[in-house]
């Protein structure tokens, strides 16, 4: 049986650190990542023949657990019927008209292969709609990793942003406005700076990428008004809250209708694939029909959307989502009884099937709260977990999935397993 530090080592020689995504990289908790070998349900298997409870579904899109019967039934007749076409098929038209029945917000949709495709497009696109080049997004929001979202805020409220990678020129962000999330005042004032600049603001409406962080009563609604008053965008990157958090996403929660949204994750059941759509009259922009290029060989794949329309089915059984909830509840309010038995500061927050862990006594609004809390707290919660078979996200700024085959079992097992590394912390 190899070893994953020798599975480790031989990867290192082939792929940059070793990963194929930094994510999967286990630098910010230390040590060495596990190979997996398969899935079923809530739990992962790795190549050491150890088995682990999931919370991580892939980053979002095992909403119904690990090899779905259906959704394998359905890729497989999809791949005997051919890989990948380049032209129209009936199952592109079906997965369009599923999101549009799903989402008000979005009289069209155009899709796409991820969710960094998805954002870069959607932005595109606002700015082509718009004539504009300034846009606004979040510290701590994550978009993908085209150039002009690669950006951290300068030295002031209002200053242009500089890149946080390298290879990105400066030009490349230079309209890139970096706000706190939260902060509607800030937008405000960027507003009032820029009053006819601004293509569009691009939001998590319920962040995922610094771990879970809410939107405060009225922000999201803030963004709306503001953005209607100045003729700019609004986008909703629900690439990882939509049909996780709900039905019809953040928006349908919180009953803010945003301008375009960005999809991706569950729509493809775990296959690579992504969407942004919105408004008719701003979607006539794109190419064909308009002058804002978009294109891609492998867009609508006619194996992903066939694991994706399974998937979506399956989400329209009565009470899906309340039960995904209640057990996504059950699990965080252990897990916080579990730390005040131990006397370690700790929080959690859920919506829908997705949560947050937080070392620190109150939930956070921001990336500055967010980054106060205690990384090494987590770090040693993370591998005592791992230790006893639960596998987390290994960073202290991603949100955490549970799917709907996480029953009463795995939680009390999970629940079972951080009461003992609670007391070890």
């Amino acid at each position: 049986m190899t070893q994953h530090s020798d599975l480790f080592d031989r990867a290192c020689k082939v792929i940059p650190g070793g990963v194929n995504s930094p994510v999967r990289a286990f630098r910010s908790v230390g040590g060495t990542p596990p190979f997996i070998e398969r899935a079923l349900g809530p739990r992962l298997w790795d190549t050491e023949g150890h088995c682990y409870i999931d919370y991580v579904g892939s980053w979002g899109p095992a909403i119904l657990g690990h090899a779905d019967p259906d959704v394998v039934a359905a890729v497989q007749a999809a791949a005997a019927r051919g890989l990948s076409f380049g032209a129209p098929t009936v199952a592109e038209i079906e997965m369009a008209e599923a999101l549009v029945e799903r989402f008000p917000s979005m009289d069209q949709v155009r899709l796409v292969s991820s969710g960094t495709e998805a954002t870069m497009s959607a932005i595109r696109l606002a700015r082509g709609y718009t004539g504009r080049d300034r846009i606004i997004k979040f510290d701590g929001c994550y978009h993908g990793h085209s150039d002009s979202l690669l950006v951290k805020s300068g030295s002031g409220m209002l200053t242009f942003g500089n890149p946080s990678s390298a290879g990105v020129p400066p030009e490349f962000v230079q309209h890139t406005l970096v706000l706190g999330y939260n902060d509607l005042a800030a937008v405000e004032a960027a507003f009032a700076h820029h009053p006819e600049d601004i293509a569009c603001i691009i939001v998590e409406p319920l962040a995922g990428n610094m771990n879970f962080v809410r939107p405060v009563p009225g922000f999201l609604e803030g963004l709306r008004s503001l953005c209607s008053s100045h003729g700019t965008v609004l986008i909703f990157d629900e690439v990882m809250t939509g049909l996780r958090v709900g039905p019809q996403g953040m928006q349908g929660l919180s009953g803010v209708r945003p301008d375009l949204t960005t999809l991706a994750k569950i729509i493809g059941g775990g296959m690579p694939v992504g969407a942004f759509g919105g408004h008719a009259a701003i979607m006539a922009s794109i190419a064909p029909l308009g002058p804002v290029y978009q294109a891609g060989t492998l867009s609508g794949n006619p194996v992903a959307m066939a694991a994706g329309l399974a998937t979506l089915r399956k989400l329209q059984q009565p009470g899906f989502y309340e039960a995904l909830q209640g057990q996504t509840q059950k699990l965080v309010q252990g897990l916080e009884a579990a730390a005040r038995r131990h006397g370690v500061p700790f929080c959690a927050d859920s919506e829908g099937g997705m949560f947050g862990l937080f070392f620190q006594a109150e939930r956070p609004r921001n990336l500055a709260e967010v980054s106060a809390g205690d990384a090494e707290a987590f770090k040693r919660f993370f591998h005592g977990m791992l230790g006893h078979g639960i596998y987390l996200a290994p960073s202290a700024f991603e949100a955490s999935f549970v799917s709907a085959c996480h029953d009463d079992e795995v939680l009390d097992t999970t629940i079972s397993a951080a009461e003992q590394v609670f007391a070890t912390l």
